[in-house]
């Protein structure tokens, strides 16, 4: 079991927390306050210490228990991190930080150093920063400049660190108590604590912002900066790039849940609004050309990516994966609740009409803000890049079994639960694994283009997998006791039939598209893969689409329906 993993909270705790977080956010950060905050680019320190003190205690839920927290797991640490994006993805970030400013502690502190970091979070509300970005090495933690010297005693035993370097776009970067700061030392990459105040350790002033204007955003410069021994995450040298790769699949669930929590707040704002907003005599919420493009598609979109952050959360808090970390999984559910959620957002500045592009609607606002989540925590091309690299080792090593097999698991949930789409979902991991058969027969991958766009293929399939098992437990009463209840069975059935219809027909003929573009001359590969590609049974499957797309609309606006 990976240090990660953890049963977590219980139901009635959980929902406890939920309900109180909902309740302090929504009476410390009012509409007007929120705007005007955003407006002026200032973080509500006061807000964020107070939710990390005992007025709230939010803080305990991402600390182990061992160490005075709540113990809580990825499962628990989504639902929490929804909740706050939905509120303020700035103010949420900037309580983020101080958790992944402390995730390489978790990892790899030394029990000593776990007692007195970690407990003074639990016990005293330490905000920490997170300083691994540099200015020119941005999402490549290996290319990073700043160093670490060793500083020695006259026996040669190594008491202090000199740090010099720059970190670049660090949460919490003028506010944190103690920063966790990369450095490369003589044996490598190695993580530090750095206290505020120590000589020689300073911020540049806040970012000014497109978004999260409610975080605070800084450079860090580190001259000469001196730290003890004892500062040193673990006592050895050489461990930070381990302990970073340990908590991406953890970390990633939690900006996942922002980019989901960012893009429901704008859209349950569009739905209510579609059901008051008068044109041509009737409301807007029935309109089918309104709420089947703007709407609906986007419900289904948040819901499946929901799907596999869930599924996902639940196997690291079952210790699954290579130190519990999941790192494919946790890319590809931030991949796609982020940019489903950055899609919402833009969706509802639309259905808002020329309100949604003033500030007094708030969904201009929440673009902005859920804009970020493509970007900080691996941005969208790096997650491309992940998935397809690790997918695509699956599929070599298992000879091409691989999405067949997730295939075949699929059309057995069908036989068993035949109204979640799971037999569609399954055509997509069949069209999946012969475009992939398609790519390997002409070496594509060497194109990067490519290789990211089948990231992307790779992504949808198996999110509409997770679509299908999520409704198919729901409807078996076996779901999570912690998922999300906004949508019953049946519901959820008729979401994961139209997710699956969509991942279908893309990873099909996005999968044609690329394998055809990327050849030269005559591609024997693209008319091999015409012929493999289940493309009658994909088209065939796009029956019932819009019956399915009512079926939904009524589930949204049920008063419309009756």
């Amino acid at each position: 079991m990976s240090d990660l993993a953890t049963e977590g909270l219980d139901v009635q705790t959980l929902t406890m927390m939920l309900e109180a977080l909902d309740e302090f956010v929504g009476a410390a950060l009012t509409p007007e306050k929120q705007l005007e905050l955003d407006h002026e680019d200032i973080c509500p320190e006061d807000i964020v210490r107070s939710m990390c003190s005992d007025d709230l205690g939010v803080h305990l839920v991402f600390v182990p228990e061992a160490y005075g927290g709540m113990g809580g797991g990825a499962f628990d640490s989504y639902r929490v991190c929804e909740i706050m994006g939905r509120h303020d993805i700035g103010l949420a970030t900037a309580v983020f930080a101080t958790f992944l400013g402390s995730d390489p502690i978790l990892v790899g502190a030394t029990e000593e150093q776990k007692q007195l970091w970690l407990g003074g979070i639990a016990e005293q509300g330490w905000v920490f920063a997170y300083g691994a970005t540099e200015p020119d090495a941005g999402s490549d933690l290996g290319a990073m400049t700043t160093v670490a010297q060793r500083i020695t005693d006259a026996d040669g035993n190594v008491t202090q660190y000199k740090i010099n370097g720059r970190k670049q776009w660090i949460s919490n970067g003028t506010i944190a108590d103690k920063t966790t700061i990369l450095a490369a030392t003589p044996d490598g990459p190695t993580w530090f604590v750095v206290d505020r105040g120590t000589p020689g350790f300073s911020s540049a002033p806040p970012e000014d912002k497109h978004g999260i204007r409610l975080s605070n955003t800084a450079a860090l410069f580190l001259d000469d900066v001196v730290v003890p021994v004892d500062h040193l995450i673990g006592g050895v040298e050489g461990k930070g790039l381990v302990q970073a790769q340990q908590v991406f699949g953890y970390t990633r669930v939690m900006v996942a849940a922002f980019g989901l929590g960012g893009g429901w707040e704008a859209l349950s704002r569009a739905i209510d609004y579609s059901q008051n907003r008068e044109q041509g005599g009737s409301v807007l919420s029935a309109k089918q050309g309104y709420t089947h493009k703007l709407i609906l598609p986007n419900v289904v979109r948040l819901e499946a990516s929901r799907a596999f952050l869930e599924e996902t959360a639940a196997r690291l808090d079952a210790g699954e994966g290579a130190n519990g970390a999941l790192n494919t999984e946790g890319a590809i559910a931030k991949y796609m609740c982020t940019e489903f959620g950055n899609a919402a957002a833009e969706n509802a500045i639309q259905a808002h009409g020329g309100y949604g592009y003033t500030r007094p609607y708030v969904v201009e606002k929440v673009k902005r803000d859920v804009r970020i989540t493509m970007i900080y925590e691996g941005t969208s091309e790096i997650l491309e890049m992940t998935i397809a690299r690790d997918r695509w080792q699956l599929h070599l090593k298992s000879r091409g079994a691989h999405y067949r097999t997730a295939a075949q698991g699929l059309r057995e949930l069908h036989a068993q639960s035949p109204t979640v789409g799971a037999d569609v979902a399954a055509l997509a991991n069949e069209a999946l694994a012969a475009v992939l058969d398609a790519c390997q027969a002409g070496r594509l991958t060497r194109n990067q283009h490519v290789l990211f766009r089948l990231g992307e293929l790779i992504s949808w399939a198996e999110t509409a997998g997770a679509a299908s098992r999520r409704a198919a437990a729901s409807l078996a009463g076996s779901a999570n006791e912690k998922s999300d209840r906004r949508f019953k069975g049946d519901a959820l059935a008729i979401i994961a039939r139209l997710f699956a219809r969509d991942a279908a027909f893309k990873v099909a003929e996005d999968g044609l598209r690329w394998v055809a573009g990327a050849a030269e001359g005559t591609s024997t590969q693209a008319a091999a893969l015409a012929a493999n590609l289940p493309m009658d049974a994909v088209r065939a499957a796009q029956t019932g689409l819009l019956a399915d797309l009512n079926a939904l609309h009524a589930v949204i606006y049920p008063k419309d329906a009756s």
